[in-house]
């Protein structure tokens, strides 16, 4: 079959939302092979995102909502278009400003799937912030999949960056959020989406992070989005906010690749080259095996951080087998973007004061910790 015929049947695949075989199809005709001997076959996404272990799946739903916090499920429109979201609100809340955190899940997810699966809301309880879930309609993308390939989704105030900053004001129109300190995050096509608010949007979130997913503009169409998926792509300067990286490095869905250029493309942007501080931390019982790079400027301020875990997959790490595509093994991507988030408040907008714990130590401690 000739590269035409090879393309015409991945756009055909990947309408009808058979993901899974449009990435086997569009290998086979890129001629795409495992990196080394050692390398395990490439299942089809669908699988590989299914469940990483056989530890029995509870009830996303049950375990959204199990926290004693309120969760309210929403609408938002702009001339883009109009999504729902989940809004997760702490028992904590009370009313003072508080940082809000922005999750935009992966394909085949929903906003209760990826709450769960992500814990979010736990550390929200923990920490008092709030959480707000975009939700990706089956009309927008057969397979709920952010459209972070398209150009005209790639662009401020157009397409799903649009609709993303929209409902993100949204929620702090209607509640006390601390400017400064309102942050987003995603899996997969939801990471790759969350670099391009990055990009997009630097005056309204403060850090973001990406977990299994793409720099900003490194595809243009869906070819080119499933090439950038396995090489990387040509992508373009992810802008200057702080950035927290989190990729398995064998991830046979979106190839490691990928995060060595989101932490490339934020260097990028970078007034002064930072200083690289790697630490490798050997798997325990509950932990996967990880390295740990933390780049900082002249003045010790941490601009990014990298965890490559070490045989791990495409999945959310340290997650709740109640949500799908998660690996329940540490690190605990939840635990460190909130960490990393929380010590990085928005210097374009005047810093609020620190949240205090009920025992009186600050919630927002300003320097990360020295692992």
């Amino acid at each position: 079959m000739d590269r035409n015929a090879y393309m015409a049947e991945v756009l055909r695949l990947t309408r009808a939302g058979q993901l899974g075989k449009a990435v086997t199809h569009l290998r086979r005709g890129l001629g795409g092979s495992p990196s080394s001997t050692n390398a395990p076959a490439r299942p089809e996404p669908a699988t590989v995102l299914s469940r990483l272990d056989t530890i029995p799946q509870g009830s996303p739903r049950t375990a959204a909502t199990a926290l004693g916090g309120e969760i309210r499920h929403l609408t938002h429109t702009e001339p883009a278009g109009t999504r729902a979201y989940d809004l997760y609100i702490p028992t904590g809340y009370t009313g003072d400003p508080v940082p809000l955190v922005v999750m935009l899940h992966g394909g085949k997810q929903n906003a209760t799937d990826f709450a769960a699966g992500t814990r979010m809301n736990e550390h929200s309880e923990r920490h008092t912030f709030l959480v707000a879930y975009p939700e990706q309609p089956t009309t927008a993308n057969s397979g709920g999949y952010w459209n972070w390939f398209n150009p005209s989704d790639q662009t401020a105030g157009r397409g799903e960056p649009s609709i993303i900053s929209g409902i993100t004001r949204q929620v702090m129109r209607d509640h006390s959020v601390d400017p400064a300190r309102v942050y987003i995050a995603g899996l997969s096509a939801g990471g790759a989406m969350a670099a391009v608010m990055a990009a997009t949007y630097p005056d309204l979130y403060a850090a973001v992070g990406v977990h299994s997913g793409v720099t900003y503009r490194a595809a243009h169409d869906v070819v080119s989005a499933f090439a950038a998926m396995r090489t990387g792509g040509a992508p373009a300067s992810g802008g200057d906010l702080p950035l927290i990286v989190f990729h398995g490095d064998r991830d046979t869905v979106v190839a490691p690749v990928n995060a060595r250029n989101l932490i490339a493309s934020r260097l990028s942007a970078a007034a002064a080259t930072p200083h690289e501080r790697t630490t490798t931390q050997a798997g325990r019982d509950s932990s996967r095996p990880y390295t740990h790079t933390r780049y900082t400027d002249p003045t010790g301020a941490v601009v990014a951080e990298s965890w490559i875990v070490h045989g791990g997959g495409h999945a959310w790490y340290g997650g709740d087998p109640a949500g799908s595509y998660t690996d329940p093994h540490g690190p605990d991507a939840s635990a460190e973007m909130t960490r990393f988030f929380l010590q990085h408040p928005n210097p374009r907008h005047p810093p609020k004061p620190a949240h205090r714990l009920p025992g009186g130590g600050d919630e927002f401690p300003t320097r990360a910790d020295a692992g």
